[in-house]
């Protein structure tokens, strides 16, 4: 059965401060509304610049708590626009503990809760240990007006286990906001997401930052996408060097078409994988 959800991804350039970036965001979220969008994903640690390309403590300040008072100004948003919205930000849980996270909010306002990235690289122009600690809260999947929302963020893409957990947990649609470059990952771009979709049957929304910024040389080469469970591309990809707002029709009606398909769930082996567990 065809059961139709407007889905929007947001990739943008950084604006030179906090506030003007959080202005274009609800201006985003607007936009993405008025053509009928019922969820929304904005891209990594979307209110700020993309700061791991150094490391430097005086952009600890740009962390705050979550909830707190940025996810509290698109609480509001999402209340007046009846939508759902996934908010990736620097999460301060208390001083010197430190995560990158997303925020989910539901269509009504609610705060649902939030995933902390767990996969934390440390390379150069991606020095994100001095920045974050490892996420603990798991692979949270969360109940929405729109259907069952996960989010993964950026590294996180490259390890299959909790792209899985969150199939596991009942994901329809998960997020995968990001800022990465285009000398580094274009090549897997396009590859690791479709086939993450297919192996854990569900769609997934790519979103990708656009420019360089005056941190450092990382080329952000935008091209975010959605993919369906049958690892097709659902429209265009985005743009490669210009910010875009990105609004498709994803048909959830097809999970139960593939699922009945390919029975990757039920034919799974949990008890012969205990060897990949030991270090």
């Amino acid at each position: 059965m065809s059961r139709v959800i407007r889905a929007a991804l947001v990739q943008t350039t950084w604006t030179g401060d906090k506030e003007s970036m959080i202005k274009a965001h609800e201006e985003y979220a607007r936009q993405a509304a008025a053509q009928g969008a019922k969820v929304i994903c904005f891209q990594e640690l979307f209110y700020g610049p993309y700061f791991c390309q150094v490391q430097d403590a005086q952009y600890y300040s740009y962390a705050e708590s979550i909830p707190g008072p940025t996810t509290e100004r698109f609480q509001a948003l999402a209340r007046e626009l009846g939508m759902v919205m996934v908010l990736p930000m620097y999460e301060q849980e208390q001083p010197g503990v430190l995560y990158n996270t997303a925020a989910v909010v539901d269509a009504d306002g609610a705060y649902l809760g939030k995933y902390r990235k767990t996969h934390i690289p440390q390379v150069k122009g991606f020095w994100e240990k001095f920045y974050f600690r490892p996420g603990n809260l798991g692979y949270p999947v969360f109940d929405t007006a729109v259907g069952k929302v996960g989010v993964y963020i950026c590294y996180d893409r490259h390890f299959p286990e909790g792209w899985r957990a969150l199939g596991l947990n009942g994901a329809q649609i998960v997020f995968n906001p990001s800022a990465t470059s285009r000398g580094l990952s274009s090549y897997l771009w396009q590859l690791e997401q479709p086939a993450s979709a297919v192996a854990n049957e569900y769609f997934i929304g790519a979103i990708n930052r656009v420019g360089i910024e005056d941190l450092g040389d990382d080329d952000f080469y935008g091209t975010s996408y959605f993919v369906d469970p049958e690892g097709a591309f659902v429209g265009d990809t985005a743009d490669a060097h210009q910010p875009e707002l990105l609004v498709r029709d994803l048909d959830l009606g097809l999970l139960e078409t593939v699922r009945d398909r390919w029975q990757f769930y039920r034919d799974r082996r949990p008890d012969a994988y205990g060897p990949l567990t030991q270090d």
